[in-house]
């Protein structure tokens, strides 16, 4: 028999494979706990126009939505490539458990997915990044943090 994590691993090549075919990029995930696929997910970047549209990404919405609720704590996401920075901040704030990845992120930049600049940006001092960040209206924004702060009833997360 073969182990789950190889067939979840399966399920999630193959939704890469189909994305492929149908236009969008090449990757896909799944979401298990438990022994059941909670969420699955392929690339649809081009195909909804939407740059946040990554697999995983897709993948960990559908599983909120199904689970109603953020923390994915208990779950394991499978990847068809190793996740970009963005993906894998979503992981994180998702607490999911576990990620099991197909392609490294060596074997994407090899066919043009390329993630080392932001891996490079994020190393650099504000001041020296490509995009300018600028503070802007700091006073008013902290309005909003000392309401939270404040707040007896929130949901903390």
């Amino acid at each position: 028999m073969k182990q789950p994590h190889e067939l979840y691993m399966r399920e999630a090549l193959s939704l890469s494979e189909e994305s492929v075919r149908k236009g969008g990029g090449p990757f896909g995930a799944v979401i298990a706990r438990e022994g059941e696929i909670i969420a699955a997910a392929a690339n649809s970047v081009t195909l909804s126009c939407d740059p946040t549209a990554h697999a995983e990404i897709n993948a960990i919405r559908q599983a909120c939505a199904r689970l109603q609720s953020y923390d994915l704590a208990g779950c394991i996401i499978y990847t068809s490539c190793e996740p970009c920075p963005m993906c894998l901040g979503a992981i994180y704030w998702a607490r999911l458990d576990a990620v099991y990845y197909a392609n490294t992120r060596a074997d994407a930049q090899a066919i043009g997915f390329d993630d080392s600049f932001i891996y490079d940006e994020i190393a650099r001092p504000l001041e020296q990044r490509k995009i300018p960040l600028s503070q802007l209206l700091r006073q008013e924004g902290l309005t909003a943090f000392e309401e939270w702060r404040m707040k007896s009833d929130k949901t903390e997360y």
